[in-house]
């Protein structure tokens, strides 16, 4: 059994990179979907739901790097190199996505963080989720003007942000390692010797 080292391999930057590049992809689809829900959503004065509902997609970097690799670092790099991806793709809020990508994985770095990077399991996932939750919302009070909202619209939006990250960044990225891991993709990962 290999000993875990904080120490990056080749391997594990290649690995790292391939997760921003798809995320990367899919961030600037969530962009364009959050759109259209939120064009859907307007005329119901409703549009700021539009992001909350797809918000959780924008963490998956963060918490599947996190989850495969184990290693200090691995989810605040992947959602920051994602977003510089997603931002030279051409999304059309620019270099602020950037920003915003050092904040959401800074929230889940946080929760890994917190467990000294020793523990990795649904419960640490849904926290790191929702970690990245919370500090993209104080994020987006800041930035994009929440304080105008009432407080029982505030709840709402950020019940919903909430769900997503838990469904997105949480179940769905746990799924993700464990398939890979399972499928024998991830050997010589931290992850995957713990499906070995």
């Amino acid at each position: 059994m290999e000993k875990k080292t904080n120490s990056w391999k080749l391997k594990e930057i290649i690995l790292a990179a391939m997760i921003c590049i798809v995320f990367g992809v899919v961030y600037l689809a969530g962009v364009y979907l959050s759109s259209f829900i939120a064009t859907a959503l307007t005329p119901a004065g409703l549009s700021p739901l539009g992001n909350e509902i797809v918000f959780g997609v924008w963490f998956m970097a963060a918490t599947l790097a996190g989850y495969i690799l184990q290693k200090p670092g691995a989810a605040i790099v992947s959602e920051v190199i994602a977003a510089v991806i997603e931002v030279l793709l051409g999304n059309w809020f620019g270099p602020m996505v950037i920003v915003a990508g050092i904040i959401q994985g800074a929230g889940a770095e946080l929760v890994f963080a917190a467990y000294r990077y020793k523990k990795f399991n649904g419960g640490v996932m849904y926290l790191a989720a929702a970690a990245s939750c919370v500090t993209s919302f104080l994020w987006s009070f800041v930035r994009s003007g929440y304080g105008q909202f009432s407080v029982p619209f505030l709840v709402l939006l950020f019940v919903i942000r909430l769900i997503s990250s838990l469904i997105f960044a949480g179940l769905i990225c746990r799924l993700i390692g464990d398939g890979l891991a399972k499928a024998g993709l991830l050997k010589g990962y931290e992850l995957g010797r713990r499906h070995e």
